[in-house]
């Protein structure tokens, strides 16, 4: 990674900029940190202490969850810490880590839905052979392969990144160092490193996106075959929550990233970018548990054997 062509040694965070006093923010997004942890951890818990819940579709939900966490780690502390200070600097090579980190996360998350989506697919439309095809094996295979997308599209993202020049203003008006808000602090053309940037996104978050709805447009045929209204719903409500989150995670991706350069407006993205950052991590698990009645009787379960020590 070229990092010595770059003369700054540190960035700016101007988080959100529009707002003059950003020190009430702190309360709220740190009560969304916590909220967001442990409601993911409750359902690690849950799928660790659960035999019943020792399947292929909730292997992936803990796993899932644990991504969440990840995530929203790489990115809230320093938000965090950020908000209460005058100071609102990152270090070059704390904002090189945070890029790589968060890129890897969400881009494993990506083909994580699509693992999640192709565990649903199978289980519905092919259930005769889902035990063969899910195997452990198979479902450590999938989760193993989303990270290495991850981390290469990471690898790509950052080295391209910070081989370019900085010798300009190091105030990044976002919350923390995402890609494009990065790049646009070069002093030099972001012709190739924007073309990088975006090829390999449209890669990532195409290709996933369009296995997940190949996945669900598989499903959804299924389900219209069968004769019984209530084999229909019940069905449906087995890949109901996974839909919602995909719905959410993909609809602010798409409108962050792919949507008309002449629309671009950074307060406004800051606000788009929460919800794929934050708010999506904080409404998954209760997405998942609250729709799901093992997974709430189970966690209950916990909190009842926990409240008997």
């Amino acid at each position: 990674m070229n990092i010595n062509h770059t003369t700054l040694t540190e960035f700016i965070l101007l988080g959100f900029a529009g707002m003059n006093d950003q020190v009430p923010l702190f309360p709220i997004f740190l009560f969304i940190y916590i909220i967001t942890v442990v409601g993911n951890l409750c359902i690690i818990i849950a799928y660790k202490l659960s035999p019943s819940l020792h399947t292929p579709m909730y292997f992936f939900l803990a796993n899932f969850s644990l991504l969440e966490i990840l995530y929203v780690t790489s990115i809230v502390p320093k938000m965090l810490s950020c908000l209460l200070s005058k100071h609102k600097a990152i270090s070059l090579s704390g904002c090189v880590v945070q890029m790589y980190c968060f890129v890897l996360f969400s881009g494993t998350e990506c083909f994580m839905l699509v693992a999640m989506a192709y565990d649903r697919y199978n289980a519905i439309c092919r259930p005769l052979m889902y035990t063969v095809i899910m195997s452990q094996i198979a479902c450590i295979q999938l989760i193993v392969g989303s990270y290495f997308i991850g981390a290469a599209s990471a690898l790509i993202h950052t080295v391209n990144t910070f081989s370019m020049l900085f010798c300009g203003s190091n105030e990044i008006d976002h919350f923390f160092c995402d890609v494009l808000p990065v790049q646009g602090l070069s002093c030099q053309s972001t012709l190739v490193t924007d073309l990088v940037s975006y090829l390999t996104a449209a890669i990532v978050i195409f290709i996933s996106f369009i296995l997940t709805v190949i996945s669900y447009l598989e499903i959804i045929s299924k389900i219209l075959k069968l004769q019984h209204a209530s084999g229909k719903r019940k069905t449906f409500a087995t890949c109901s929550s996974h839909l919602i989150v995909v719905s959410i995670f993909y609809g602010s991706v798409f409108f962050m990233y792919f949507r008309p350069y002449a629309t671009y407006k950074v307060g406004q993205n800051s606000v788009v970018s929460l919800m794929y950052t934050i708010i999506s991590p904080l409404l998954n698990p209760f997405i998942y548990s609250l729709r799901n009645k093992e997974v709430k009787s189970n966690i209950k379960n916990i909190f009842l054997r926990l409240g008997q020590f």
